[in-house]
């Protein structure tokens, strides 16, 4: 690989309009394994619950699936949803899958519940929320690092795992956060594109050196659209139109066939709506690709980039990743 920013990947395994959990996941396996033969550097998947549509709700279960059916790439989560686990369970799980596949797994934290206000509260321990997100990464640190003398609760397995944590984030706050703990950030721009430079930003200005990492490290998720030639992305790229109108409309979230246009689909308010919520999508061919990249990546430091490819057809979707290997290649 010649580029020195790596490239990764960030999955909702989610389910086209008529398949089963069980080929959706076969699906998944197969794009990993693609990304693995790429060189792709990282898979993560995502922490969502009650939607319709997206299967990575067990997010350390898949995490584990993942890396038991490739041999390199890293995975991990993009992220666990901290305010919905006791920092207790997460380190067990993810230090018995540092235990199973060393120096491959990926802890990414977010501090959203990932779900509607009523499944969270049946998913969260009882007079606990998003304010008690520090303490909870702190402690989970304390429980993934080496054990203490009179340690009293104890992660096993998980202790002295040192399992790579991220924040993650769409604002400011989880950028300062990870600044004064000195944890690599990872921002959400694939939905959340209008604070991204801030946000990468302040976190390097702020960046403080820890015992996992020396000097800042920062990863910029996009939406991306690869295809053999721009007319034809235009055309794919309407799956994940329909898909974010379901979302914006609070219907399931089926990933659905493309349509050779969006008239008479969605509103004009609908249509900025999703055009906005994918601001800094890369769409296109190789070379629009290329220089979408190149435009985005002068406007920020980032040391490397992750991406979110919504396509129907799951071989369009590894010959996406072909693409984009060529761009990275080319960067």
């Amino acid at each position: 690989m010649s580029s020195t920013k790596p490239f990764s990947l960030l999955e909702l395994a989610s389910v086209r309009e008529g398949d089963s959990v069980a080929q959706t996941l076969a699906n998944s396996v197969a794009y990993a394994r693609h990304a693995e033969s790429l060189d792709f550097q990282r898979f993560w998947l995502a922490e969502h619950h009650n939607m319709e549509g997206i299967t990575s709700s067990a997010t350390s279960v898949l995490v584990g699936h993942i890396a038991g059916k490739t041999e390199r790439i890293r995975v991990g989560s993009g992220g666990v949803m901290l305010p919905n686990h006791p920092p207790l369970v997460i380190a067990e799980q993810f230090g018995t899958l540092e235990c199973l596949y060393p120096d491959r797994i990926d802890l990414g934290l977010g501090r959203a519940p990932g779900t509607d206000p009523i499944t969270s509260r049946a998913l969260r321990r009882d007079g606990i929320g998003a304010e008690q997100f520090p303490d909870d990464v702190q402690r989970l640190q304390e429980l993934l690092g080496p054990l203490e003398p009179g340690q009293q609760v104890k992660a096993i397995p998980g202790a002295g795992t040192n399992v790579p944590i991220w924040l993650l984030g769409s604002s400011l706050y989880s950028a300062q956060l990870a600044a004064l703990r000195g944890l690599p950030y990872a921002f959400a721009g694939h939905f959340a594109p209008r604070l991204y430079r801030e946000a990468l930003t302040v976190y390097r200005e702020h960046f403080r050196p820890s015992p996992q990492l020396e000097r800042p490290y920062a990863m910029l998720c996009l939406p991306a659209v690869p295809a053999d030639t721009v007319d034809e992305a235009r055309h794919l790229s309407t799956t994940s139109y329909q898909r974010i109108l379901s979302l914006f409309r609070g219907q399931p979230l089926w990933m659905k066939p493309p349509v050779d246009t969006m008239d008479g689909l969605w509103s004009p308010a609908e249509e900025a709506g999703v055009k906005d919520f994918l601001g800094l999508q890369v769409l296109g061919d190789e070379a629009a690709v290329g220089d979408r990249l190149q435009q985005i990546l002068a406007t920020v430091e980032v040391d490397e980039l992750m991406f979110t490819v919504d396509l129907y057809d799951p071989a369009k979707r590894r010959h996406a990743l072909d693409i984009l290997a060529r761009v990275r290649d080319s960067l």
